[in-house]
């Protein structure tokens, strides 16, 4: 019974990662088998990229399952308050101390304390942190006995947090102690593939119970796949939000999801360096894969993914079509919309 518990526990904690893109799978591949081992995990990545959907999974795939997971977003206490927030305080030890109040790490007994942007933590904290994962030892503000918690600590950080320890501005030994293992998430913009994916789960996810579930027009799909996504998967899902609440029928368009303009509506602006104009065939390829990208995307939207269809609609041969989606890395499967019933 245990194990089945186990198991299921474990399958719950996956579903939660979305994604099929390469770089993705690449990325969360050893998850279970580094969740088991108890050691300190860093995750890294770019905002929104989803570090602490990656740190409750670990939690809940590791034997901490059935204790808590607490977490702290290092930048949102001053230092003057981090060292109570983490180790808490007797009745007295200060001023406004009229109870006795249990930190963090005391919260987190048995289970797991995820320290998110950990490298913005101040350095008596970090010091302080040191400390504490050296020998499980901490000391209650205003208590003279020391206190021990059986805690594991994962952390993440959008920051290079190495590039800073190495300059001086985070205490190199204490990245050490956090990194035992590292999960870097890759951006939205490296994992292509999972947009389609990622957005229905978005939409199934936001969608009122009492309302059919919408789907994206191939329009409002072949922008979503042309974007960068600066704000990542966070962004990607607010902008699903929008188009649930913003469309007036069971088709999102466009124009629902509210997104910035993508260059004035037209391809990227050609990059090169201020005031030195390129050479005239560098920047005709340029423009040439830029609308070739911009086109396939567009076509296989609209004909969801579907290579027949879309070679005879352009007047290209199958063969010639499939080769160009393979030099943009175009999967005609993340173009195949979802029809899902109403609920």
């Amino acid at each position: 019974m245990e194990r089945l518990v186990g198991t299921l526990r474990e399958k719950q904690a996956l579903a939660k990662l979305v994604g099929t893109a390469p770089a993705f799978q690449e990325a969360i591949k050893n998850l279970p088998a580094i969740a088991k081992s108890d050691a300190n995990i860093l995750i890294t990545g770019d905002t929104g990229t989803g570090k602490e959907l990656v740190a409750r999974a670990a939690h809940y795939l590791s034997n901490r399952a059935a204790y808590p997971f607490v977490p702290l977003n290092c930048g949102s206490f001053p230092e003057a308050l981090m060292e109570v927030e983490l180790f808490g305080h007797e009745r007295g030890a200060f001023t406004d101390a009229q109870i006795h109040r249990k930190g963090l790490l005391a919260q987190a007994e048995g289970g797991t304390l995820f320290l998110d942007e950990v490298d913005t933590l101040p350095i008596k904290a970090q010091v302080d942190l040191l400390r504490f994962l050296q020998d499980r030892c901490y000391r209650v503000v205003g208590s003279s006995a020391e206190s021990r918690a059986n805690v594991r600590i994962l952390s993440a950080s959008n920051a290079p947090l190495f590039q800073n320890a190495t300059s001086g501005n985070f205490r190199l030994d204490l990245y050490y102690r956090l990194c035992v293992f590292t999960v870097h998430l890759p951006p939205l913009r490296e994992r292509t593939e999972d947009i389609q994916l990622l957005a229905t789960h978005f939409l199934a996810k936001h969608t009122p119970q009492n309302r059919r579930l919408p789907t994206l027009s191939p329009e409002a799909l072949a922008d979503l796949l042309l974007r960068d996504w600066p704000g990542n998967v966070r962004e990607l899902e607010n902008a699903m939000v929008r188009g649930i609440y913003l469309s007036q029928g069971d088709t999102i368009e466009t124009q629902d999801l509210s997104l910035p303009p993508r260059g004035a509506g037209g391809p990227a602006p050609l990059s090169h360096d201020a005031g030195k104009l390129p050479y005239f065939r560098v920047m005709k390829r340029e423009a040439i894969e830029s609308f070739e990208r911009s086109y396939l995307t567009r076509l296989m939207a609209e004909h969801q993914g579907n290579i027949s269809l879309a070679a005879r609609s352009s007047g290209k041969e199958r063969r010639d079509l499939g080769r160009l989606l393979k030099k943009y890395h175009l999967n005609a499967r993340a173009f195949q919309l979802s029809s899902q019933p109403g609920r």
